[in-house]
């Protein structure tokens, strides 16, 4: 038997706090992964709806699992540690981290966003929020003029998403951020695409971070989850009002899966880049390919940008395959990639945006945002990368 004996001097060296370390240590060690009663070497499943007190004077930590569970604790300061951040929150999805966030809006205010949001956010915000009495301006955020022109006297809030989902459009967050501080403007940035491996958003003065944690952080599909972290505790306590009062919090099995979905994301993500990276420059040399989306790619107008403030460019790639006979043709001879929505697994997934994500878009709002019927786009999973080109080279060809 090993260890370190119950009140003996620590002969192992100065300890270092988590968020001192790299992150791929962050990822395994983050403070809360192991059971601080039992020592398990896996954060417990508290599959507890309510908790005993034991004094009445002496409420404990826990009371009800909608306003607190050990198991979704960890998870939040995970993400907490990851982003950066004062405060993490777990929510039961992606657009309940989302709808969560909006929520710190009030009737009568404006907000700007992104023009390529993703459908679901787009929907909450043209079909939900404007029953609420709470506009919406979308602007082409790759233009820090347009986003300048947008404001308004009730301007209370500007949401962007960098990449933007699908086109892939970059915004210079630092950029934004500082500018809508100087107005008083929330700022809101979804991450999902890049991960706090890649990118964060609060180190570039955002105020809220957002993820739809099903995608590359879960990354196995099989976990419905979202995640937001705040800069400040101020914040971070109005956040926690809407998310106890709302309810839509995470459950502990989905917290669990989760966290073990975490502890490889930088493994993952390197691959799939490595894969995604390939995938692009393969497209690009097509003739047969209208256009293709990745910020990797020189000639990508955000590149720069891009660069700047992320430390990697992703596994999702979008294209244009010229018309919607041929993207439908494409998905029904491509043989490995799922065909499905969602993306940021470990196995690819082939999306088709104009009748998938952002179904909910009218076709002239999507066609004036570059969503056009012959776009696809492509979640890069961890299969042998020769093997996915021989699969989408097959279900190009037209003979």
């Amino acid at each position: 038997m090993s260890g370190r004996v119950p009140g003996q001097d620590d002969a192992r060296g100065p300890h270092k706090a988590p968020s001192e370390r790299r992150f791929a240590t962050k990822l395994l060690h983050f403070g809360g992964e192991i059971d601080a009663v039992t020592g398990a070497s896996s954060v417990p499943i508290n599959q507890a709806s309510t908790f005993h007190h034991h004094d009445i004077y002496a409420p404990p930590a826990f009371d009800y699992s909608r306003s607190g569970n050990p198991t979704r604790a960890a998870v939040e300061s995970a993400i907490a540690l990851l982003e950066g951040g004062t405060r993490g929150f777990a929510f039961a999805s992606g657009m309940a981290a989302i709808s969560s966030a909006l929520l710190l809006l009030s009737a009568g205010d404006h907000i700007i966003v992104t023009e390529d949001v993703y459908g679901g956010t787009y929907r909450l915000l043209t079909t939900i929020l404007t029953r609420m009495n709470i506009e919406t301006t979308f602007v082409d955020m790759t233009d820090l003029g347009a986003v300048r022109a947008a404001l308004k006297p009730n301007t209370a809030a500007v949401f962007m998403e960098t990449p933007s989902n699908p086109t892939l459009k970059i915004t210079d967050v630092a950029a934004v951020a500082a500018w809508a501080k100087q107005h008083g403007l929330l700022t809101m940035v979804d991450n999902t695409f890049m991960t706090p491996y890649h990118q964060r958003p609060l180190e570039l003065g955002v105020d809220i971070v957002l993820h739809s944690a099903t995608k590359f952080l879960g990354g196995h599909s099989d976990v419905l989850a979202g995640l937001a972290v705040t800069k400040d505790e101020a914040l971070g306590k109005r956040l926690y009002a809407l998310q106890n009062g709302l309810g839509s919090v995470l459950a502990p099995q989905e917290g669990w899966l989760l966290m073990r979905g975490m502890k490889t994301l930088q493994a993952r993500m390197d691959q799939s880049e490595r894969s995604a990276r390939r995938l692009a420059e393969w497209l690009a040399a097509r003739r047969d390919i209208v256009r293709v989306y990745y910020p990797g790619l020189p000639e990508h107008p955000g590149r720069d940008v891009h660069e700047r403030q992320s430390l990697g460019y992703g596994a999702v790639v979008s294209f244009d395959v010229g018309s919607g006979e041929r993207a439908k043709r494409v998905l029904s001879r491509v043989q490995l990639p799922l065909v499905a929505v969602s993306l940021g697994a470990v196995e690819s997934i082939l999306s088709y945006p104009a009748m998938m994500s952002h179904a909910a878009m009218p076709p002239e709002v999507r066609a004036e945002r570059g969503i056009g019927d012959g776009l696809l786009r492509y979640s890069v999973g961890l299969e042998h990368i020769d093997d996915l080109l021989e699969d989408l080279e097959q279900a190009l060809d037209e003979n």
